[in-house]
């Protein structure tokens, strides 16, 4: 089983977005040129690249842009839809008054797999005490949480609140918190690498590529930013692989990944294995 643990719902063609819907996706994730796709034109980018699920990532920014990329109710339909497809994540803006309500709706009555929070786009600090009722509940229901970490690249978003040490004391506090730090929190990676050695709930994806091509940009990240055998030696349990979709292509990632010098069983952890504990919260033992 190969998952992309990063994918955006905000262009599918079946959730029939307006013209306005789709400028207001695109200006706020800078993706300007960007046209709705079906989900049969996923399903055959998936299945080119060798992926067989898609978890997919909303943004409700309601307090802070005034819209959604994708709703929580949207991707619980396509889940339902194509169930052997779409796996789904649920989203809230911790400024709303209801935050708690919105988020428990999601993740019981809905049914979807976990959280997923920008703290840059949605402006809000991860280390703020006034979080953890959030956290709190996301752990008692025994699910996940998804932290954008590291630089954003949508406009007008800054990075500090995205510091991989700002989700420290998170960890810290809520040890049974399953919870992936985005992007290997780039340019911070180092400060992820300490955070997974650290802390056995935190997770990271792989959706990192600013520079250059995939091999080269992973090249870099994989031999200077850390060390070549950190993730087949230390690290195995804790990545997850990630496209980001559309920003980056899933087909040249992921080819990237599969050709890095790690042992065939931690490519299957990254490929799929620890996504799939990481959303349903078992073990993998070597």
């Amino acid at each position: 089983m190969v998952i992309d643990m990063n994918v955006s719902p905000a262009f599918i063609e079946e959730l029939k977005p307006s013209e306005e819907q789709l400028d207001f996706c695109r200006e706020q994730m800078g993706l300007y040129k960007t046209d709705a796709i079906s989900v049969g034109e996923m399903r055959t980018l998936a299945r080119v690249s060798g992926i067989d699920r898609l978890c997919l990532m909303p943004l409700d920014l309601s307090t802070t842009a005034g819209g959604y990329l994708g709703t929580n109710e949207q991707v619980a339909w396509l889940v339902e839809e194509s169930p052997d497809f779409f796996m789904g994540f649920s989203t809230v803006d911790p400024s709303r008054e209801d935050a708690l309500v919105v988020a428990e709706r999601a993740l019981g009555e809905l049914g979807l797999s976990g959280l997923y929070l920008h703290p840059s786009h949605q402006r809000f600090d991860p280390a703020d005490k006034a979080l953890w009722p959030l956290y709190d509940l996301v752990e008692r229901m025994g699910k996940p949480i998804v932290f954008h970490a590291g630089m954003s690249c949508r406009p007008g978003v800054t990075s500090e609140l995205s510091h991989p040490l700002r989700f420290e004391r998170v960890a810290a506090a809520f040890p049974g918190l399953r919870m992936c730090l985005q992007h290997f929190g780039w340019p911070w990676t180092r400060e992820v690498a300490m955070l997974m050695l650290k802390y056995k709930n935190v997770y990271t994806d792989l959706s990192c590529l600013y520079f250059d091509n995939a091999p080269e940009f992973y090249e870099h990240i994989f031999t200077s930013d850390l060390g070549r055998n950190w993730i087949d030696r230390s690290l195995r349990h804790q990545v997850m692989y990630a496209s980001e979709e559309p920003r980056l292509e899933q087909r040249r990632m992921i080819e990237a990944v599969r050709k890095q010098e790690w042992r065939a069983s931690t490519k299957r952890m990254v490929l799929g294995e620890n996504a799939l504990a990481f959303i349903g919260g078992g073990a993998i033992h070597d």
